[in-house]
């Protein structure tokens, strides 16, 4: 098989030419092998090649299995392979080596996937942009000088390169949906307890974190969460399950749905006319096919980030150099981990327990609100982020705010960090000013390649449904996918 035959397929389809015999699982990763070794020192999106490991997991493939040994890459964040490093973006874990899979993984190999290596993540996946110093920027395939988002860039990257037909990919703030906007791709955060994350972890941020993959076809997506989802023993959170595999569901119609859309800007700030203009044409589109669609006031608020979910992230980071303070039998120092992040946990510091315990309440409210939209709209549609994907380096700090980083970290001075701390979040937030409410709130929401720019590169409209409503999700854009397919659209890279 060619690199041209195989990029023409999803994982799905890869999956059944290996059951027909038409080709073989360890044929397909050494076509995924030579592509990532052609492309991969350009855009920098796998950072752990497992290629022997893939060879190996393809020859004892279970062809019966729902992927077949086709080849998968892994995000090197939170998931854990046994025997093989996980750096987390951070160069304090240089030599840290898994000692068990997850749960995920564990699923991923009964499913048949065959892992080729580990992509690229910004430090403990803090950032909508994936430039961690500890590995170097990944670049987008459509325009290399560009952004391929964050936190699951690499991944994002990856596929739309056309290295595997999907990745996994986490989101805990839009980490999904972000990357999946830069790169052309499809992208759904489930809902909160769809997928275990244990053992290692309970409960991600807070519960604000899920996992899943960025795929270039809909029902890739679908059939990968059909294999990945339910309980393991000890998570805090187990929700309904489906009526129906997600597979099934994309090929029923999805009705006539109401959905509500904005574009105003979380912040009260500018949306690029791209994304305004996807999300328009996506709306004319939905009514072409028989949803109703109308403005609704945004259901979101400034505090919403800048506060509530800042609060959250921060302590978080804190929490990380604690874990990482074990992991190295000796307290973190600043010189272990980026600037920005030692900037983002000595905010954590500052914070109370207070202070933490009063922003988490307010989740509720936000829960709430949402929930009071969804009485009225089946779904919410908004950009998936503010801006088409900008150039490496944009949203890095400038010089005089590294120096106030250096400062701040050499002197402790939490006071002067808190009272800077507005413009540097919100240099940030405005980039994503639609993303961290449905990680609050546990609802699944979902980015769908649905523009392209002059300049050629992609931009994602975002849909959220309630709470454990999925199905609704992987209808709508089964149906998108049939009425402006997005497969054939790939970069030149």
């Amino acid at each position: 098989m060619t690199f041209e035959e195989y990029r023409k397929y999803d994982a799905l389809g890869l999956a059944e030419l290996i059951r027909k015999k038409a080709v073989s699982a360890s044929e397909l990763v050494e076509v995924a092998v030579t592509r990532a070794e052609s492309v991969n020192p350009t855009i920098n999106a796998i950072v752990q090649p497992l290629y022997d490991m893939a060879r190996e997991m393809a020859g004892k493939a279970d062809p019966d299995s729902p992927f077949a040994g086709v080849p998968f890459l892994v995000k090197d964040l939170a998931l854990e392979i046994a025997g093989t490093p996980r750096r987390s973006g951070c160069r304090g874990y240089r030599d840290y080596v898994s000692k068990a899979d997850s749960y995920i993984v564990e699923r991923y190999r009964k499913a048949g996937l065959s892992f080729l290596g580990k992509t690229n993540t910004p430090e403990f996946g803090l950032t909508p942009f994936t430039e961690p110093q500890a590995h170097g920027a990944t670049r987008n395939p459509w325009n290399i000088g560009h952004t391929a988002g964050g936190s699951s860039g690499g991944s994002a990257a990856a596929v739309a390169a056309g290295i595997t037909p999907m990745a996994s990919a986490s989101d805990g703030g839009g980490s999904i949906r972000i990357p999946a906007s830069c790169c052309g791709l499809f992208g759904l955060k489930p809902s909160r307890g769809r997928i275990s994350l244990g053992p290692q972890t309970g409960e991600g941020w807070s519960g604000a974190v899920m996992e899943h993959c960025v795929s270039r076809s809909v029902r890739d997506s679908a059939a990968l969460l059909d294999a990945i989802q339910g309980p393991a023993p000890g998570d805090p959170f187990i929700i309904q399950p489906p009526e129906k595999p997600y597979l099934e569901t994309i090929g029923e119609a999805p009705g006539q749905l109401r959905i509500g859309m904005s574009i105003a800007h979380t912040l009260g700030q500018e949306v690029e006319p791209d994304c305004m203009l996807a999300v328009e044409k996506t709306a004319q589109l939905l009514e072409s096919l028989g949803h109703h669609v109308e403005t609704a006031p945004l259901p979101f608020q400034q505090e919403d980030l800048t506060e509530t979910f800042l609060t959250m992230v921060c302590g978080e980071a804190a929490a990380d150099i604690d874990t990482l303070s074990e992991y190295l039998g000796r307290p973190a120092r600043p010189g272990d981990v980026e600037p920005s992040t030692w900037a983002m946990v000595m905010l954590g510091r500052g914070f109370s327990a207070k202070d933490y315990a009063y922003q988490r309440r307010k989740w509720n409210e936000i829960a709430r609100r949402l929930g009071v939209f969804h009485q009225q709209y089946d779904l919410l549609l908004t950009p998936t982020v503010s801006r088409t994907p900008f150039r490496i380096g944009t949203l890095q700090p400038t010089t005089a705010e590294k120096r106030l980083l250096s400062v701040v970290s050499t002197f402790n001075l939490e006071r002067l960090l808190k009272a800077r701390v507005g413009p540097l979040a919100e240099k940030i937030f405005a980039y994503i000013p639609y993303t961290a409410p449905s990680n609050i709130t546990g609802q699944p929401s979902m980015s769908v390649p649905m523009h392209w720019t002059k300049d050629g590169l992609p931009v994602g409209v975002m849909f959220t449904a309630p709470v454990g409503r999925e199905d609704v999700l992987f209808r709508l854009a089964a149906q998108l996918e049939e009425a402006k397919p997005w497969m054939k659209k790939v970069p030149e890279v």
